[in-house]
């Protein structure tokens, strides 16, 4: 297992880690044996937020993090633990939001699910324009001198926003922020125009969610195939699949295949192995829901792809942008 500095930050993390959202987990025991498994291949990167839970429902909220301060016990000091704060938690005014009220408020209610006395890195989950980065910044460099947080990061963010919370954090004498993350795959190379040669400059690491563009390169779709037998997403996620897997998407899924048959590896590793080949990528987060799945994508760390393999995928996949995000199965809850 590659090791390697998150970020700006000095803590080392794997290259790969275990995102949380349990979209298509319905099943406490299932989603344990998920954690143990990446644990038990080398990831020490595990990415939660205080809105995950089970099958991805509001009703769950908070259900991912209980099980992942359940299941660490011992082994706490092993892992470096993501959290994020701003989604909608419920329906009150101060229920959601980047304010100090909501912060302060928030991390103390993930750190009691997840059992620990501290997240290592803490993240906004997305822009909160109403709210001045001054107010937000300064929340969250009390809570690391507080020793409640770590290291801060963002989500969602472009890169002009990244500079302008760097800025406001050199001004306050905060500790700056040390990852972004945001989606990044073979079908949304967005990252690609302004933030990859952002990050080269400030050195800032990059989280990469949705390496598999939310499903669509799990290799369990093809431009001919439409399984229906989909834990959460049923017909709706058949439908829209099928609305994208045309034209270059369609070519993009394709090529995957082809490369992955000529190293006798899946559709899933080597479209995250493509993604980690790129040298402003530090850490691609698996959305795995089993541990069968976390196997699949431990596997996707062992794939060396060579210069022409990704000098191919480059080619049909450039100019491509977010072709899919979760924001289309919005309402599939």
């Amino acid at each position: 297992m590659e090791y390697v500095n998150f970020g700006t930050g000095g803590v080392k993390v794997s290259r790969m880690a275990l995102g949380l959202g349990f979209r298509g987990q319905p099943d406490e025991k299932a989603g344990e044996r998920a954690i143990l498994a990446a644990l038990d291949g080398g990831l020490n990167l595990i990415d939660c937020a205080n809105v995950y839970g089970y099958m991805d429902d509001r009703a769950n909220i908070g259900s991912s993090e209980k099980l992942l301060g359940k299941v660490l016990g011992g082994r706490r000091d092993d892992v470096v633990i993501t959290s994020k704060v701003r989604s909608p938690i419920g329906p009150g005014p101060n229920d959601e939001g980047s304010s100090r009220y909501h912060i302060m408020r928030e991390v103390e209610r993930s750190l009691e699910r997840l059992q620990t006395d501290r997240i290592d890195v803490y993240l906004l989950h997305h822009v909160d324009e109403t709210v001045s980065q001054e107010e937000q910044f300064r929340a969250l460099d009390d809570l690391t001198r507080q020793g409640k947080i770590r290291y801060v990061g963002v989500c969602n963010h472009q890169a002009w926003e990244v500079l302008a919370a760097l800025n406001v954090q050199s001004e306050l004498n905060a500790q700056p922020l040390i990852t972004v993350q945001n989606p990044y795959s073979l079908l949304n190379r967005t990252l690609e125009d302004e933030m990859f040669p952002f990050v080269r400059k400030t050195r800032i690491g990059v989280m990469a969610y949705s390496p598999l563009a939310v499903g669509l390169l799990s290799g369990a779709y093809t431009p001919e195939t439409m399984p229906d037998d989909s834990l959460l997403w049923g017909s709706r996620r058949r439908g829209i699949f099928g609305d994208v897997l045309r034209g270059k998407a369609a070519d993009v899924l394709t090529k995957v295949r082809e490369v992955a048959d000529e190293l006798g590896a899946t559709v899933a590793q080597v479209a995250q192995a493509w993604v980690l080949s790129n040298p402003e990528i530090t850490v691609s987060i698996s959305g795995a829901d089993t541990e069968a799945q976390v196997q699949e994508n431990l596997g996707a760390l062992e794939i060396r792809l060579s210069d022409e393999q990704i000098a191919s995928l480059d080619a049909v996949s450039r100019g491509l942008r977010m072709v899919l995000d979760g924001s289309d199965f919005e309402n599939d809850r």
